[in-house]
């Protein structure tokens, strides 16, 4: 009788337990995996909080050959030393050898046609990320060129050479091109076809099914996308695409990769609304101080204060959106020049110092308050890379850098001599860990 009770009470606790979840909305996702309950980021039955980094160039020097893998496997060690998680990674890039301002080799050098050896990279590093207990957010496409991403899309789809705003100075005549891919048919397609086969893919090293894979928390549909004025063509685009991938892979959550309202309406973004998509899981958030004209990194002291408040201004108000929208926020991107706006890896970095601290406790104590924030991704490690020729355009053979290809090397990179800043990032991280402990042991008392 003894067994029997024994057996009944484990039947009906296992049968409680599972009802408590479908009632509180979690996902019924394996152990390991990323997951969203109503505003929060969680794994394994515990909130999901992160020091992230850029590491967008992991999966060419993942190459066997051509790459660099024991530069990949040091600087995962030394990201993981000073405690980051999680990585947004590349996980697409297109264009063949001709094309500038971008990555090479690419993934994808035409339509449907694959570099194995790129993607064996991405495999690599997939796997040495799950050594070492990281998530990967998988960054599929790109509004801007330093990928290939739409630009490269549309031109292969027949609209033209792309105007390479870096030769004319003209990003008007550049936006106006990319904004096109999200009504273009014959672009949109082969895009959809990329997602198939990357989506479905199972890695070389590991044998792990890439929809099967705990290592991945994200695949994000494009870095920085805006609508400018196609933005009913841009929301149509978006649902659409997130939900291909959850068809293809309702195990991982979906991102969108947007900047959030800035840099203006004119962009046609707006985070309210262009994340208001069912299969859209959590709100990004970009801050580019410098590059919206908030921030003078020649002359710091005089608009430090004026961008701090701005900053503050600018996240608070997007993680309220994500309250609204009842979903959990990321802040995935952010950096600051070097001090006296110097491009050299010896350039020093009290500023760029200042603005991380200033940076990580905003989002540490936003969190910490209970708002709907749960991690951080700083651009971005350039590692044991080193600009060629600082302050000038990537070009084939130099180091990957933190900077992309169609911007100055050496502009917002964090290298690992860069101890005074490392510091910081690993100060930071046990304390964004330290608010899973906290808000575990604060349900446990209630």
């Amino acid at each position: 009788m003894n067994r029997i009770n024994l057996l009944f009470g484990l039947i009906v606790l296992l049968f409680s337990s599972c009802m408590k979840s479908m009632q509180e909305g979690k996902t019924t996702t394996s152990s390991g995996f990323v997951t969203v309950e109503n505003d929060r980021l969680m794994l394994d039955n515990q909130p999901y909080y992160f020091m992230g980094a850029n590491y967008w160039y992991g999966m060419n020097i993942g190459m066997e050959k051509g790459g660099d893998r024991i530069r990949l496997m040091k600087e995962l060690d030394q990201m993981q030393e000073m405690g980051i998680t999680n990585l947004r990674i590349l996980a697409s890039s297109e264009g063949d050898e001709n094309q500038q301002f971008q990555v090479h080799p690419t993934l994808q050098p035409s339509p449907g046609k694959y570099n194995e050896e790129v993607f064996v990279g991405l495999d690599f590093l997939l796997d040495e990320m799950k050594k070492r207990d990281m998530k990967a957010v998988m960054v599929l496409n790109n509004f801007w060129t330093w990928s290939g991403g739409m630009p490269q899309y549309l031109q292969w789809a027949g609209k033209g050479e792309v105007p390479y705003p870096q030769i004319s100075k003209d990003y008007n005549t550049f936006t106006n091109y990319s904004k096109q891919f999200y009504a273009d048919e014959k672009a949109s397609k082969m895009f959809e076809n990329h997602l198939k086969v990357l989506i479905n893919r199972t890695n070389s090293i590991n044998k792990i099914k890439y929809t099967e894979d705990a290592t991945i928390m994200a695949w994000q549909l494009s870095n920085e996308p805006r609508g400018y004025s196609e933005v009913d063509a841009y929301h149509k685009w978006i649902k659409q695409t997130a939900g291909l991938i959850k068809s293809l892979d309702p195990n991982h959550l979906v991102s969108l990769g947007a900047e959030g309202d800035s840099p203006g309406p004119n962009a046609g973004i707006n985070t309210l609304k262009d994340n208001d998509v069912k299969d859209i899981d959590y709100v990004t958030i970009h801050i580019w101080a410098q590059n919206w004209g908030w921030y003078d990194p020649a002359h710091p002291e005089e608009k430090f204060e004026e961008t701090q408040q701005k900053v503050t201004e600018y996240l608070t108000k997007h993680v309220n959106d994500a309250k609204r929208l009842g979903k959990p926020s990321v802040l995935e991107e952010f950096g600051i020049a070097r001090d006296n706006d110097d491009y050299s890896p010896v350039a020093t970095t009290s500023w760029r110092d200042k603005y991380y601290t200033f940076v990580f406790q905003s989002v540490y104590e936003l969190g910490k308050s209970g708002a709907p924030i749960y991690g951080m991704n700083f651009w971005a490690y350039s590692g044991e890379g080193r600009p060629r020729a600082p302050k000038e355009f990537w070009q084939k053979g130099d180091d990957f850098l933190g900077d992309p290809p169609h911007e100055p090397q050496g502009w917002y990179g964090v290298y690992d001599k860069d101890a005074s800043t490392i510091k910081v990032i690993g100060d930071y991280a046990k304390k964004m860990q330290s608010l899973s402990t906290k808000i575990v042991a604060d349900n446990v008392e209630k």
